[in-house]
């Protein structure tokens, strides 16, 4: 239990951090520290725009096991799908695929990029036994273009496998794209048996970090495609503050052309590097497991109370949807709010998500007012 790390007051039960992460105090250090530097810009050096950056960079790199050349810095999950749907043709009759109830953000790039190249977005229903990838695996065939999928599903965290899946899409001639956001952090992840051409994830949930910045993988093969905008710290050679006039055609190497313009963000980048520090030195299986624990007490002992999720083999260890044949009692949420128990509801489930902070009497907290 890590509770002492973050500021999370004793009689709250915050089981939501699939919906924003709260802020360790290192993070909030960090912050602070970073806003008073802004006072005193004459000690900000050209160097400084990059150093904090590139080790953020790497640091994400290190999670995800990946080189530091296959990571670009931007500012949401939507940028980065964005990035990837401007790299990826579709072409007349063709489809991509997504989840019935998919988060927004993966929806409407993909009705949008089919729109304007003459294909279609094809929606694989919600399956009644919650395997997607049965489902998914049955819906992929040679029409397909790309495949943009979770690792597991926003609102109950109902799993996706990932593999089986990017191995369908490749058969075909298909691209993967995976927004990585309520999982990455959390739980973890094979990148060389998934083998994304993108993979986005914003980093104010599991990865612990500000809101505004996030990270976006780039397999190897599409790293000298088009950026979404051509900023100058993209280029090559931009560190050379006194040479930038010199206008470079060449950018500079790996995934860095996709950056976000001000990249160097000199609040926020701080503060995410020393979330992703502080998961690096928890590792992710530590931290999947002791979250699992949790989800699996809730799962237990809202069985008894009449909710129904999904069997632990098909979800992630880190959060589950709770359902009910009378579906989700009115106000359900802020009565427990009222109560200082912090969940969400999405769709027709409760979705609880806990993390190291939490402990097994906030658990039982929410059933007791489940049970009410």
């Amino acid at each position: 239990m890590e509770r002492e790390l973050f500021e999370i007051p004793d009689d709250v039960a915050y089981l939501n951090c699939a919906y924003m992460a709260p802020q360790l105090r290192a993070v909030t250090a960090a912050g602070l520290d970073a806003v008073r530097g802004k006072a005193t810009p004459w000690a900000v050096s050209p160097a400084d725009f990059f150093t904090c950056s590139e080790m953020l960079r790497s640091e994400f790199a290190a999670l995800v096991g990946a080189t530091a050349d296959a990571i670009a810095l931007v500012p949401s999950a939507s940028y980065g799908l964005a990035t990837a749907a401007a790299n990826l043709p579709i072409g007349d009759g063709r489809t991509v695929v997504i989840l019935e109830g998919e988060f927004p953000s993966n929806v409407y790039i993909w009705r949008e990029c089919a729109r304007t190249q003459h294909g279609s977005v094809v929606t694989v229903p919600r399956p009644s036994d919650d395997d997607w990838t049965t489902a998914l695996l049955a819906t992929i065939d040679e029409r397909t273009a790309i495949v943009a999928v979770p690792q597991c599903h926003w609102t109950d965290g109902s799993l996706v496998d990932l593999a089986r899946v990017g191995e369908a899409a490749r058969a075909v001639g298909a691209a993967l794209v995976v927004d990585a956001t309520q999982s990455l952090g959390a739980m973890p992840l094979d990148l060389a048996a998934v083998r994304p051409d993108f993979l986005v994830a914003a980093g104010y949930k599991w990865l612990l970090g500000p809101y505004s910045l996030g990270y976006l993988y780039v397999d190897e093969s599409r790293r000298d495609g088009r950026p979404l905008e051509h900023n100058w710290i993209a280029r090559a050679g931009s560190d050379d503050f006194a040479r930038l006039v010199g206008y470079a055609d060449e950018f500079a190497p790996g995934a860095r052309r996709f950056d976000v313009g001000e990249r160097s963000n000199f609040v926020l980048v701080p503060m995410a590097l020393a979330a992703l520090q502080q998961l690096a030195s928890w590792t992710v299986p530590v931290v999947a497991a002791t979250i699992g624990a949790l989800t699996e007490r809730v799962a237990t002992g809202a069985s008894s109370l009449g909710y129904r999720a999904s069997p632990a083999r098909l979800r992630g260890p880190h959060m589950l949807g709770l359902r009910a044949v009378s579906g989700v009692p009115p106000g359900l949420g802020a009565r427990l709010a009222g109560e200082r128990v912090h969940v969400s509801v999405r769709g027709d489930s409760i979705r609880v998500s806990p993390h190291v902070y939490n402990t097994t009497e906030d658990v039982d907290r929410l059933l007791a007012a489940l049970d009410c």
